[in-house]
């Protein structure tokens, strides 16, 4: 069993806990502790974000791979985990409003990355196309 993730599920666990206590006396600070928590699991986790990068990266380069769309796949995952994140603290501050308009910019901040990409595809197809 991975440490790690018992560290982590442990370390959310005793945040929930903690937030709904002291949102019963301090309603923001249960937001408070949802940020904090989210940013010390994150900080858990760079390290093998960090490897794994490293690793699509020499795959990457050693099949030859242009390296501008493994970049637009990381930015993509990168704003989508960030809009993910931002969007659940709206969602636990009660406002889904700003929550829902937080994944729509996510959303089309990822459409407009992935528009060089699907340009490229299609050249390609077209190419091979009669």
């Amino acid at each position: 069993m991975n440490i790690e993730a018992l560290q982590i599920v442990g370390l959310g666990i005793i945040a929930a806990v903690a937030a709904i206590v002291l949102k019963q006396q301090k309603p923001e600070l249960g937001m408070y502790i949802s940020i904090a928590a989210g940013i010390v699991i994150f900080m858990m986790i760079i390290g093998r974000l960090v490897s794994t990068v490293d690793i699509l990266t020499d795959i990457a380069g050693r099949a030859n791979l242009d390296s501008m769309h493994l970049s637009v796949v990381l930015k993509v995952i990168g704003i989508a985990y960030i809009t993910e994140f931002g969007s659940q603290v709206c969602k636990d501050a009660g406002e889904n409003a700003i929550a829902s308009k937080i994944e729509l910019g996510g959303k089309i901040i990822i459409l407009s990355l992935t528009v060089p990409i699907l340009a490229a595809l299609i050249e390609m197809i077209l190419k091979i196309l009669p």
